[in-house]
């Protein structure tokens, strides 16, 4: 029986590492296509930008723009993503 709980100890363990390596990953990939996409290396997204180099981001540019600045920041996408992740599944 204790055999089973270390075993099953580790694999969860396991799991949720692997899970924050994908997550620092997709994070990794999200700075970098950002920095792409910032031109003029502002550190802001028009929408001119976002259509250019994130058009995913460009399709919910207002949405993530709820401060109606007319610019994203990496804050705002990441803010964004992660309340839609928070979520619960329709």
């Amino acid at each position: 029986m204790t055999r089973h709980i270390r075993l099953a100890t580790l694999l969860a363990i396991s799991l949720a590492a692997s899970a924050a390596f994908a997550q620092g990953a997709g994070l990794q990939q999200l700075q970098a296509r950002f920095a792409a996409a910032d031109t003029d290396h502002d550190g802001k997204l028009t929408p001119a930008e976002a259509q250019a180099g994130m058009p995913r981001v460009a399709q919910h540019f207002a949405e993530i723009d709820a401060a109606h600045r007319g610019y994203l920041t990496l804050d705002d996408i990441e803010r964004f993503l992660a309340a839609r992740r928070a979520r619960p599944a329709p």
